[in-house]
């Protein structure tokens, strides 16, 4: 994970100054070609900032409320909507290994109806509209390609070992 995060959460950092900085200059000299062609690095980059920022928030060892389960007005909606914390994990892991190539699977709360739901991105693509990211796992490859090389089946699985999910919780209040 610091590989994780010192390398490839920084490239994102860096890349988003850059496609800012390019638009800036490309608005200032009234050039609104060059502006257009850095536009999808903003969404690249920028999204690939926000998505590990929470992914980051989300994790936090056993020894500091990592794993075990989602408790109070959490728990009570994921049971509403999901039957269970475990059917839960179980349809976020198969949306996991569904996706194809790189991307994220997220839980989300609807901020207009209030319920959860599961949705997956590609690439960097953020969660946005009426929809409020509450937990997202990375699964392009370099989130666990050098702990679990091809098997990523098996770090879908251990994930939910460090979820913080007074984190998460938290982040369902606010939303």
């Amino acid at each position: 994970m610091e590989l994780h995060h010192s390398k490839h959460h920084q490239t994102y950092v860096s890349g988003l100054n850059a496609a800012l900085d390019s638009i800036a200059e490309a608005n200032a000299a009234g050039d609104q070609r060059k502006a257009a062609k850095a536009a999808p690095l903003l969404n690249f980059h920028g999204g690939g900032h926000i998505n590990h920022s929470l992914f980051w928030e989300n994790l936090a060892p056993a020894s500091r409320d990592g794993g075990g389960d989602p408790s109070g007005a959490l728990k009570t909606q994921i049971e509403k909507d999901f039957g269970s914390t475990e059917a839960l994990v179980k349809q976020f892991n198969a949306a996991l290994a569904g996706i194809q190539g790189s991307g994220w699977a997220w839980l989300a709360k609807d901020s207009a109806s209030g319920t959860l739901a599961l949705v997956t991105r590609a690439n960097q693509d953020p969660v946005s509209g009426s929809l409020v990211p509450l937990l997202g796992i990375d699964a392009w490859e370099h989130a666990y390609y050098l702990q679990y090389e091809n098997r990523k089946a098996e770090y879908f699985s251990a994930i939910w070992n460090v979820i913080n999910w007074k984190t998460v919780g938290a982040r369902f209040e606010k939303a």
